[in-house]
């Protein structure tokens, strides 16, 4: 099993405060630090583009009630060199990277080459970027870049139309990263039909804005380019591995006829549809990057630790617990505006809560011993000290464990 960090970066109050971005920035950094120096894997970094709280005011909010920031870290790229110049093992991941906005697939295709270009000059650099990319969570990011409905049935449909730009960003990126010489012309328009409805109504509805009277509501390209190629051309490719954000199976095999792609699960997803991923990608995954494995696709889990030395197994546990309750709720609250029991008791069925034996056990019963965990130890807390001694926790106290039991069951 494998253990990565997972950070937000996000200014939101906490019991009143509100960090100043040098703080929230230095927070990281020190957190980063202690997680190469414990050992942990990769450093997954929530990328957010402009500011949430203004978003606020725009004719149609986001997240009207998120108070503060939801993220700060507007370019991992070059967050990614920071990183790399302050550690010496841990290895950096966006979590994830928004191709649409900004300028779309060819610029940030160009923008990843040049990085990659600086990042492999010396011929030891080993340390990869784990390249997540989606069409991103939060619209109004992708709407102040000019990336919006063009007309009045795509958006009513707007679900389905930014699912369906994203296979044309998706190939378009994976293409021009791959060295590709094309031109849009040579990258498939799309259209929608009655399989992306859920029900018949809704798709009659679209297909009467939309004046069409056949299967199809044919979308003109959302990219249009003359021949091209990005430049660099010749960095090491070995440095950068793609991991797509997105849940459509389709799309991920898609994606892998073009290069290996893993698959990014950020979501609270239901155990069934990830082993159904593994058992697709098993087949599906492109042949250069040799057998699928499980840590391909690593798995977010919010982490609420409690180690205190000062205190009893069964109050550190209820110190977890009263933590993850009161931060799920805020982050539910801030979400949907409204505190849902039922979605706080659901997050915390994706959370690891307790005692170091607690949290152990918690890992031992829901994960497979193969897969590769993004801990989430910042999740509504700016206490720094307080995250990375759960870190600290988490090496000294669980990790033992957990790998004790899967070293005993193999030995069987």
């Amino acid at each position: 099993m494998r253990f990565d960090l997972f950070f937000s970066i996000s200014q939101t109050p906490v019991d009143g405060h509100t960090p100043d971005e040098a703080t929230m920035f230095r927070n990281f950094f020190r957190q980063v630090e202690a997680g190469d120096r414990l050992g942990y894997g990769v450093a997954w970094v929530a990328e957010s583009h402009y500011s949430s709280e203004v978003q606020k005011a725009h004719r149609k909010p986001v997240v009207p009630h998120w108070e503060g920031e939801v993220g700060l870290n507007g370019d991992i790229l070059q967050l990614a060199t920071q990183v790399f110049h302050r550690t010496t093992r841990i290895e950096v991941g966006p979590a994830v990277m928004n191709i649409v906005c900004n300028g779309g697939p060819l610029a940030h295709a160009e923008r990843v080459a040049t990085w990659a270009s600086y990042h492999g000059l010396n011929g030891d650099e080993k340390r990869r970027l784990h390249l997540g990319f989606s069409a991103g969570r939060f619209d109004f990011m992708n709407r102040v870049t000019g990336v919006d409905a063009r007309n009045d049935w795509e958006e009513a449909a707007w679900p389905q139309v930014k699912g369906k730009l994203f296979w044309e960003a998706t190939e378009i990126f994976l293409r021009a990263l791959r060295g590709d010489t094309f031109s849009s012309q040579e990258v498939p328009e799309y259209a929608l039909q009655r399989e992306d409805f859920r029900t018949e109504e809704e798709w009659q509805r679209i297909r009467g804005l939309a004046a069409v009277a056949g299967d199809l509501i044919p979308l003109p390209r959302r990219w249009t380019f003359e021949v091209t190629k990005i430049v660099p051309a010749e960095w090491r490719r070995e440095l950068v591995q793609p991991v797509i954000g997105s849940h459509d199976p389709k799309l991920q095999e898609f994606a892998n006829t073009f290069s290996p792609v893993q698959v990014f699960n950020l979501s609270i997803t239901k155990p069934e549809i990830i082993e159904d991923t593994h058992r697709r990608m098993a087949k599906a995954y492109h042949p250069a990057g040799g057998a699928w494995q499980r840590d391909y696709m690593p798995r977010t889990v919010f982490v609420f630790l409690n180690a205190d030395a000062d205190k009893t197994p069964e109050a550190q546990r209820e110190a977890a617990k009263a933590h993850a309750t009161k931060a799920l709720g805020a982050y539910w609250k801030a979400l949907d505006g409204t505190l849902d029991p039922k979605k706080v008791e659901g997050a915390a069925d994706n959370a690891l809560i307790g005692n170091p034996q607690d949290v152990a056990q918690q890992i031992l019963a829901r994960f497979h011993p193969e897969d590769r965990l993004m801990l989430w130890f910042d999740f509504f807390d700016h206490d720094c000290d307080r995250v990375i001694r759960g870190m600290e926790a988490f090496m000294a106290e669980v990790a033992p464990r957990v790998q004790g039991v899967h070293k005993a069951i193999n030995r069987e």
